[in-house]
């Protein structure tokens, strides 16, 4: 199974950071965001990571390079005019379920979390499972509600957070092409059939959205707290 990265957002909640570095090679406890994202795919057994780009995208490349030196293969979807999520996840298709499994891992470049990747495991009947988290201070109204059987709904009072963090199907995308635009409604129509699951997640989660989250989280890894 492969595991894709979204890294082609050009940040503009992180200005002036963003304007000369792309927002996934930021850093917070001594190192660029995408690299936890890197050693916590090897260490849950991924090999092969595909990373959209737009914004800079030559720097994420000349940075991260083949990938080697985090034990992984890096290959590029190079998107020039930045996709909505679904979109850049479509064009990348080809270059995620060409290893023999339909399924694969999608994690957003802007968050951090100590969630086990290697936990996720496709289900029988589903086109996607998401990690649910509790709600922060700037997210209060959460985005899906997780039903007593596990499936997730669009509706309904409980909601929580969506990661960032998703084990898709290629079914989930069929008939559709990179002008889709976002991942929401997709998983909306899905989650109407029944056929969305959720995990939730206790442990630590960060949207890495704003230069004030950014030096949050640098203050707590450089103390030690990982």
């Amino acid at each position: 199974m492969k595991a894709m990265i979204l890294a082609a957002g050009k940040g503009e909640r992180m200005r002036p950071l963003t304007l000369t570095t792309p927002k996934p090679l930021l850093s917070a406890g001594g190192k660029p965001l995408i690299e936890y994202h890197l050693e916590h795919l090897r260490e849950a057994g991924f090999r092969d990571v595909v990373i959209n780009h737009a914004w800079l995208g030559d720097r994420l490349e000349t940075t991260l390079g083949d990938g080697q030196r985090f034990g992984l293969n890096l290959e590029y979807s190079r998107e020039g005019e930045p996709l909505e999520t679904a979109g850049g996840i479509i064009r990348a298709l080809p270059m995620l379920t060409d290893a023999g499994s339909d399924w694969f891992l999608v994690i957003n470049g802007d968050i951090w979390t100590d969630f086990p990747l290697g936990t996720l495991q496709p289900i029988e009947g589903r086109d996607a499972i998401l990690v649910m988290v509790d709600n922060p201070d700037h997210h209060p109204d959460g985005d899906f509600r997780m039903t007593p059987s596990g499936t997730l709904a669009s509706d309904g009072p409980g909601k929580l957070t969506f990661a960032g963090i998703s084990l898709l199907h290629r079914r989930l995308f069929r008939g559709l092409d990179d002008s889709a635009g976002k991942l929401g409604p997709i998983l909306r129509k899905a989650m109407a059939e029944g056929r969305v699951e959720g995990r939730y997640h206790s442990g630590a989660w960060v949207d890495v959205g704003t230069p004030e989250r950014l030096q949050a989280l640098d203050q707590h890894l450089s103390a030690g707290r990982r």
